[in-house]
């Protein structure tokens, strides 16, 4: 490819300064001259300042939503593209906007999977505030993330369930564009944060989608409307793209559960796979998964969900789990037994100034408590201690007394500890008043056929 190409724009041969002018003005760039554009990104011929410009008058212009789904697929099929057709018609991904102590993914997998739809997912790692799939896996001492196209589907194929890294020749563009976005401040636009998400699963072969927008104080999304946006956006690609695609926006103004770290939101996670853990996990965990199987055609939503629920209370879904994990090279006991993964060796009770009710958690900023006990990472490739973490003995609406504390830190150090104990309980508003707690699901998108 040439920094001309042969198609042409406006009658003209293909320049990327032309397209980048055209979208500052306010234009439409075709189909043909995306695919141009990206295509030559990747291949490292036009350079990464003319990409930056672009990606610049795209936050200051927007794209149409024709635009959006074409610039989807233009990075969907920059690289390999997964097919597993023939293992399932139908194989689901699952995927969340970020959230802190946001371990559904860990619940609604191997419950979908268990209820007979197939999963399959490219899942990532934490950055910053927000924990990933992949960090809260390797708590599982041994457990791979890493694997081949030919070992995800074999994997898929045995026993119905794969969470895996993404692969570097799946979706390249979309690795490439993202890193540059996010040296560009250009990462928070609804058109490029929508074909970023709905690429990657579009190239690993994904054709049922289950989306959780997450929205509020520690989410990306602030507001319900931005996020409804996004969900609707995404909803539309997928259904030109011919996935059946299907989103819930939850609430993120404080963290989900009451684990935020790793290995302690690992053990949250197989409580409620065990038919216990915190109420907000499970309820999002039965309803992300009813929207799936539901979209695929297995059960109406009400035998869905009562199948959901049948599946968490008898540990059946927790077999599912516990089959992940040892075909991915963690230990099965593992999964039974989570005391004996490694914990830290420091836990520090933190107490309320006075009685009251919690009236509000700052959710973004214990996230960043949480990163900086060593459970996150600032940069990619920062290493992460997963035994570290906080847990949220008391959530907005419950009581508490002076002498009884309302988080838990798990560290390395004392000092480490003692270092966070201030600062959580600044995370913490009080009120005098009763309090009801907010809800958690605040609106369904998607028409499930």
């Amino acid at each position: 490819m040439s920094e001309t190409g042969r198609a042409s724009f406006r009658g003209r041969p293909l320049r990327a300064v032309d397209l980048i002018a055209q979208k500052a003005a306010g234009g439409r760039i075709p189909a043909d001259a995306l695919r141009w554009l990206v295509d030559g990104y990747t291949a490292g011929v036009i350079p990464d300042y003319q990409m930056s410009a672009f990606l610049m008058a795209v936050c200051w212009r927007g794209m149409t939503d024709e635009e959006t789904t074409d610039l989807t697929l233009a990075m969907a099929e920059s690289g390999v593209q997964l097919d597993v057709s023939d293992i399932a018609p139908l194989v689901a991904d699952k995927h969340s906007t970020g959230g802190v102590g946001d371990k559904t993914t860990l619940v609604v997998a191997p419950l979908v999977a268990q209820l007979g739809l197939p999963v399959g997912k490219m899942s990532g790692r934490g950055l910053g505030h927000t924990g990933g799939t992949l960090d809260k896996l390797e708590s599982f001492p041994g457990l791979r993330v890493e694997m081949s196209s030919a070992q995800f589907r074999d994997q898929l194929r045995r026993i119905g369930i794969v969470i895996a890294g993404q692969s570097a020749d799946l979706a390249p563009a979309d690795g490439k564009i993202y890193a540059l976005r996010d040296a560009t401040a250009t990462v928070e636009n609804l058109s490029l944060i929508a074909s970023s998400v709905m690429a990657k699963k579009i190239a690993a072969g994904a054709t049922v989608i289950g989306l959780d927008v997450k929205c509020g104080h520690g989410a990306f999304m602030k507001t319900p409307a931005e996020a409804a946006r996004l969900a609707d956006l995404m909803i539309a690609i997928g259904d030109k793209l011919g996935r059946r695609t299907v989103a819930i926006v939850s609430a993120m103004d404080q963290p989900l559960g009451e684990a935020v770290g790793n290995v302690i939101e690992v053990e949250e996670a197989i409580a409620t796979l065990r038919g216990g853990g915190p109420a907000d996990l499970r309820v999002l965990a039965i309803e992300l998964t009813t929207d799936l199987v539901v979209a695929a055609g297995l059960y109406d939503a009400e035998t869905a969900r009562r199948r959901a629920e049948a599946a968490l209370d008898s540990g059946a879904a927790l077999e599912k789990l516990a089959d992940l994990v040892e075909v991915q090279g963690g230990r099965r006991e593992d999964v039974a037994h989570p005391e004996r993964l490694p914990h830290a060796p420091v836990e520090l009770a933190v107490f309320p100034p006075r009685d009251g009710v919690v009236a509000a958690i700052d959710a973004k900023q214990v996230g960043l408590l949480t990163m900086q006990l060593g459970a996150g990472r600032a940069q990619k490739g920062d290493p992460i201690d997963h035994r570290v973490g906080i847990r949220l003995l008391r959530k907005i609406g419950d009581p508490v007394r002076r002498g009884e504390p309302v988080a838990l830190v798990a560290a390395a150090t004392e000092q480490d500890a003692e270092a966070v104990a201030p600062a959580l309980i600044a995370c913490y508003r009080f009120s005098d008043s009763p309090v009801a707690p907010p809800p958690l699901i605040l609106s369904r998108h998607g028409t499930v056929k």
